[in-house]
């Protein structure tokens, strides 16, 4: 057997032995997707789809995208949607700009505090999130940036974990000769950043992005902080104000859930392979 082969015959056998923890992964989001287009009826009466009198005799027929149509024509979660694409995309854009010519900076760059600079990054690693939503919050008072879009966005568009990991990227993936040799041709510091700098960091680039427009997407308690407009708030507080007070409806819910859900997969789907190498960039020389 050659060596092809057998390295052929070892990916099929991977493949096959993945295949059940695959299978098992799925069954929750197989679950969430039936459970959105049953009624309240059949929410508690079936596990999956809903039954008739039989082994496997699927009630089709009572399957209904009622609780769809509630959501976008009723509730107007539409409008949350598109408002949670502009928060995720514009911050995500944005931060991953920043965050890269900071990153440069710091790596390649030898200016005056460059050492304390890094090491005021680091210690903003170590600041707990939710200890800045005061602060922050004074801050936007300050700046008449209360209940706008603006005073969600600002405040992350340069974290410091964004910078260190495209300063870790910059230092391994970006040399040193190719940057003197773009400024001996006379190439600004400008075009060196977007010409030389983003394209050998493409996978940090996508990485990143995916994981600030989940984080965007996903933020929960900023937008209450923040905004007090309902007509503001992003997806992730409108499907939490779909509880009622006394009752549940859980198709609705998972209606709900559902329509968060799909545009964070489909964006990890399209990003995937630069996300895993992303998450590899920097690992070694620090």
């Amino acid at each position: 057997m050659s060596r092809r082969s057998a390295q052929m015959m070892w990916g099929w056998a991977a493949h096959l032995a993945l295949l059940p923890l695959a299978t098992l992964t799925l069954i929750p989001f197989l679950w969430l997707v039936t459970a959105s287009l049953k009624s309240r009826e059949d929410f508690f009466t079936s596990t999956f789809l809903p039954m008739r009198d039989g082994p496997f005799n699927i009630a089709w027929d009572r399957l209904t995208l009622e609780n769809y149509r509630r959501l976008f024509s009723d509730l107007g979660i539409g409008r949350a949607l598109l408002n949670s694409v502009f928060l995720a995309s514009t911050t995500a854009i944005l931060a991953t700009l920043c965050c890269a010519a900071g990153g440069y900076a710091l790596a390649r760059l030898k200016f005056r505090g460059s050492t304390l600079m890094t090491i005021l990054v680091l210690a903003a690693l170590l600041v707990p999130p939710p200890l800045l939503l005061a602060p922050t919050y004074q801050v936007l008072y300050e700046f008449r940036l209360l209940d706008t879009f603006a005073g969600l966005i600002l405040p992350a568009i340069a974290p410091a974990f964004g910078v260190f990991l495209f300063r870790q990227a910059v230092l391994q993936s970006v040399p040193h000769d190719l940057l003197e040799a773009s400024r001996i041709d006379g190439c600004s510091e400008i075009g060196i950043f977007f010409t030389m700098v983003l394209p050998l960091v493409r996978p940090m680039i996508g990485a990143f992005i995916l994981i600030t427009f989940l984080a965007t997407w996903n933020n929960f308690i900023a937008p209450q902080v923040v905004l007090q407009t309902a007509e503001k708030f992003p997806l992730s507080v409108a499907v939490a104000q779909l509880r009622g007070v006394y009752a549940q409806d859980y198709g609705l819910l998972m209606a709900g859930t559902m329509v968060s859900v799909l545009p964070p997969a489909i964006l990890f789907l399209m990003l995937q392979k630069e996300f895993v190498t992303g998450l590899i960039t920097g690992a070694v020389k620090c």
